[in-house]
């Protein structure tokens, strides 16, 4: 039994505060599983796109269009090496969409988003097993991206990939490791970063 847990702290923004949705998942959560799938399924596309973001950087300035500039830890150094890794690495099989990870996600978005906390630990002490067991059963490995800041799908598996700032790029391994057959998304304000995205996967979950 592994558990991979990492997250990604992004720039401050205004909050905003509604009640969560326990319905099912949202166009732009599925959105964020299909885009992980085009990046795991088609690695050497993918970084053909990362590669016209190079010219978006001015030092460690990220300058996109129609965008407010963000800071970068590494600069351009880390783009370079997302698109030498998805230019080299083999290609994954796609991840399946499952709602009981998505519920889990959901659920912790809504936990840590109002508060304005980035952190894998829920306000009661849980960690992403325990969560997953209120739920159902789980088995294999775990794992659990979260981002901030981006609210378009394309957007948060970029960051993720690019990975800025993270020892390992943990992110990154998450999303192309083949060990992780399914994924869940869950999206919710955040107060200081304007949006929380978390992601679950899972080798396999059934929901109660």
């Amino acid at each position: 039994m592994r558990i991979a847990a990492l997250f990604f702290a992004s720039l401050l923004l205004p909050a905003q505060e509604t009640a969560p949705a326990p319905g099912k998942a949202t166009a732009f959560e599925r959105a964020v599983v299909q885009e992980m799938n085009d990046a795991r399924v088609r690695p050497k596309a993918y970084a053909k796109q990362l590669r016209e973001l190079r010219d978006c950087f001015e030092g460690r300035l990220w300058k996109r269009p129609g965008r407010v500039a963000l800071r970068t830890r590494e600069g351009v150094a880390a783009l370079d090496e997302a698109v030498s890794f998805l230019e080299t690495v083999t290609p994954v099989r796609p991840l399946r969409f499952n709602e009981g990870l998505a519920r889990a996600a959901r659920l912790h978005a809504w936990d840590i988003g109002p508060r304005g906390r980035i952190a894998h630990i829920s306000a009661d002490g849980s960690r992403l097993s325990d969560r997953l067991n209120r739920l159902g059963a789980w088995q294999g490995l775990i794992a659990e991206n979260i981002s901030t800041l981006e609210e378009d799908a394309r957007n948060v598996v970029i960051q993720l990939l690019v990975d800025d700032g993270v020892p390992g790029r943990g992110h990154r391994r998450n999303i192309f490791n083949p060990d992780l057959r399914q994924a869940g998304v869950g999206s919710a304000p955040h107060r200081d970063y304007k949006v929380v995205t978390v992601i679950d996967f899972a080798d396999g979950f059934v929901e109660r």
